[in-house]
């Protein structure tokens, strides 16, 4: 039996009832912590243009953008997911490099809220995308990483999945959505070197290809049935190496959507271990740059393909470059999104420090990459001192957890242009989402809650 089919008979046979209560709970959390961002992002200029496109090719109005209006469900999942992304605030899966939330959730609440489904249908959707795009990205990574972005290849995955199970496919339609997702999955990390908007199309086109790979399996449009194990499928054509048995082994047994992580910094994930330690010693010595003569990260290979950025020179690029967040986490432990600013970026102190900062891979690290996401933070200051700091999990992952309040408190931060009514509203019908009968009612029903 191919992969695609077992994924499909474990789609079909999975039930909310099925989900314990602390997996539905926490279900809700990562819609409230996707909530946030795409309310935070909605407004940055490359989502404004995405959605200017969407505006000017138009589009039955099926579900809601973030950015007011509506329009089809592909252009909602499009542009709900790429808005969610911009800001660097989405949560993150250490062990298969994705961020989830921007893809299968935008997909499903699309989906849900055009087909008047109810909240728990939702949830136990976005739970089963989760669950898809994660086994996908553990099986290829970390070999497929260096030049593909997960959470756009692997995450349409999660997407069709989520898109498939609200449509209510049959086994053969969600293994053609299967296939018709694995030949759309793109997302290539070249963006990185110019910090070009496109890694914002990544999330939106995963979500959307989801989508239209499921509406497409529907309607009898066919997809490979092994387009994961095929001799020219996703697997042998987008990694050196992978693990097939990571599709199925305990398939069916937990809902591993409660492994997620959540950031607390407005940066790429992988500064955050560093960032954290950067944050203690803020908070334990008022630093100057003067009284640090060298800081060395060494830690695993994808930090340094990704953030060893010694000169940013967008505040987009600053969040992807280790040097600049950790001179920022030090100098001030500020670390929000209002934090990453043109004038913070060009601060004559953090500038200073970023010439004293390197990253380097330690092998010891990096072997235990992507389990665990570490950094040895060593930090030499003038007076001859010298200090070593290690972590291994940064903050928000669950074997570092942040809390469901803290959750909220990063809600009400992300979105301070709204009434504070309107706030209130979204995160009590997104706690109590298991009782909302018609999603179609999402985004007006919190407004009335609040209001």
């Amino acid at each position: 039996m191919s992969i695609s089919r077992q994924i499909a008979s474990y789609l079909i046979k999975t039930k909310y009832e099925d989900m314990p209560s602390e997996a539905v709970e926490f279900t809700k959390l990562c819609v409230l912590d996707w909530l946030a961002s795409a309310l935070a992002g909605r407004e940055e200029p490359p989502i404004q243009m995405i959605h200017q496109v969407v505006r000017e090719s138009g589009g039955n109005p099926q579900a809601t953008l973030v950015t007011g209006e509506r329009s089809s469900v592909l252009n909602a999942a499009l542009v709900n997911g790429a808005s969610s992304h911009v800001v660097e605030l989405d949560d993150i899966h250490k062990a298969s490099i994705i961020h989830a939330a921007t893809v299968v959730i935008p997909a499903a609440l699309a989906v849900a809220e055009w087909k008047k489904l109810s909240g728990k249908d939702l949830l136990l959707a976005v739970a089963l995308g989760y669950e898809v795009c994660y086994r996908v990205g553990e099986a290829v990574s970390p070999s497929h990483y260096y030049y593909w972005h997960n959470t756009a290849t692997c995450g349409t995955f999660g997407a069709a999945a989520a898109a498939a199970k609200l449509l209510g496919l049959n086994e053969n339609q969600i293994v053609q959505a299967l296939g018709n997702a694995g030949t759309q999955a793109a997302g290539l990390w070249e963006f990185i070197e110019d910090g070009a908007m496109s890694k914002q199309l990544h999330p939106g086109k995963a979500a959307m290809n989801g989508v239209l790979a499921a509406l497409l399996a529907e309607k009898g449009f066919t997809g490979a049935e092994c387009i994961f194990e095929g001799k020219r499928g996703f697997f042998q054509a987008m990694s050196e190496q992978y693990d097939a048995s990571k599709m199925t082994e305990g398939l069916g047994t937990t809902f591993k959507i409660t492994e997620n992580s959540f950031k607390i910094h407005a940066s790429c994930r992988h500064t955050h271990h560093a960032m954290d330690l950067a944050q203690v010693l803020c908070q334990e010595r008022q630093l100057k740059p003067s009284d640090v003569k060298a800081i060395r990260v060494k830690t695993y290979r994808a930090v340094v393909n990704i953030t060893d950025n010694p000169d940013p020179n967008t505040v987009y690029a600053s969040k992807f470059s280790l040097q600049y967040c950790v001179a920022l986490a030090l100098l001030t432990g500020k670390t929000s999104l209002p934090d990453f600013s043109e004038e913070a970026l060009y601060n004559e102190d953090i500038r200073d420090l970023m010439k004293r900062i390197s990253v380097s891979i330690d092998p010891e690290v990096d072997a235990a990459y992507p389990s665990k996401w570490g950094a040895k933070f060593e930090i030499e200051f003038a007076s001859g001192d010298k200090l070593t700091l290690t972590a291994d999990y940064p903050k928000g992952d669950p074997e570092n957890p942040v809390s469901a309040i803290e959750l909220m408190d990063k809600f009400r931060a992300l979105t301070l242009r709204l009434r504070k009514e309107e706030v209130e509203g979204f995160i009590d019908t997104v706690m109590n989402l298991e009782q909302v009968e018609d999603v179609q009612d999402f985004w007006m029903l919190s407004m009335v809650k609040g209001g």
